[in-house]
């Protein structure tokens, strides 16, 4: 990086990058994979990849027979735009945090006054000059589970089109109830680690949730086996990346990028939600969560079953 640019040429930078690794889901999860490599001391980076790519399996799931017969085209359409509004806006607010870290690594002087210009939290501001100054790993990864869960509860979670048409729907009541959504944490391996995803626009659960999953993806058993696949195995869309390591019949979900376009996001002026709604006490709580044992045998049990209520339902229609 050049010692004699100035903040308009960082901001022009962040601007520039931010825009190009945030056309899709495909280009997210990449950026924040190929962040991680180089700076593993952040490893909320890692945390959002892995979620980028669960984000991008669950929009090719849409594809799927079973999907297609029991929801409608609009009740799919906006499926895939809750996935992709969460993933875009998430994308939109963390990665210029992560290119300003990039840049004070680089010049070896903290840059973090810049995150005002791309209306980050005052919470994270704050928790960026934290971390130079202490290099306090752990808290950085929380803090950031934090801060990307309030970015996307109002214009998201709390969104009037998403929350009548989405949340409130018996597709999503459903999913959630029948647990039929996971992260997973994929390796080049019949056994799969991961937790069942539900109660999602409740903000306490998600926070919990990221740092479970944070925890379960640091521990030494799943670690070496995650960044082995991640270095080895490109991300598709599809969930073909893992499951043809799977010993498992399932219906094949496609690549992404041929069956979605690249969708054209626009942004309103965000409000610091840290002025708003401030930090409830246990979303800082430390989670400790083992890995005592895979999860791919009950997802794909559940998935399995949804397959034959979609051929019962082709038989009798």
């Amino acid at each position: 990086m050049q010692s004699f640019w100035d903040d308009h040429d960082y901001l022009h930078y962040i601007i520039s990058e931010t825009n190009q690794h945030n056309l899709d889901n495909i280009s997210r999860t990449k950026a924040y994979e190929n962040f991680y490599m180089t700076y593993p001391e952040i490893k909320w980076a890692l945390l959002a990849g892995i979620v980028s790519r669960n984000a991008g399996w669950n929009m090719t799931d849409l594809w799927v027979a079973s999907f297609r017969t029991m929801l409608s085209h609009s009740q799919l359409r906006r499926l895939f735009m809750t996935y992709e509004r969460a993933n875009w806006l998430i994308f939109s607010d963390a990665y210029p945090q992560l290119l300003v870290y990039q840049l004070s690594t680089e010049l070896k002087k903290p840059l973090f006054y810049l995150l005002s210009k791309f209306q980050v939290s005052s919470y994270m501001q704050k928790e960026w000059r934290f971390f130079w100054q202490y290099h306090d790993t752990q808290r950085l990864m929380h803090a950031l589970i934090i801060n990307e869960q309030n970015v996307i509860q109002t214009p998201v979670i709390k969104q009037d089109y998403f929350k009548r048409y989405v949340f409130l729907r018996l597709p999503y009541l459903l999913q959630d109830m029948l647990l039929l959504n996971a992260i997973i944490l994929p390796a080049k391996s019949k056994q799969l680690y991961g937790i069942f995803v539900q109660d999602f626009t409740n903000i306490d659960k998600r926070i919990t949730l990221g740092k479970q999953i944070a925890s379960i993806m640091l521990n030494s058993k799943v670690y070496h086996p995650l960044i082995e696949f991640i270095r080895s195995v490109e991300h598709t869309g599809s969930r073909l990346d893992y499951e043809r390591f799977l010993n498992i019949k399932t219906e094949k979900s496609p690549i992404l990028r041929t069956v979605y376009p690249v969708i054209t996001h626009h942004d309103t002026i965000r409000k610091d939600w840290y002025k708003k709604r401030g930090i409830k006490r246990n979303w800082t709580k430390e989670i400790i969560e083992k890995p005592d044992a895979c999860i791919s045998e009950s997802f794909y049990k559940r998935r399995r079953l949804m397959y034959y209520y979609h051929l019962l339902r082709r038989i009798f229609m």
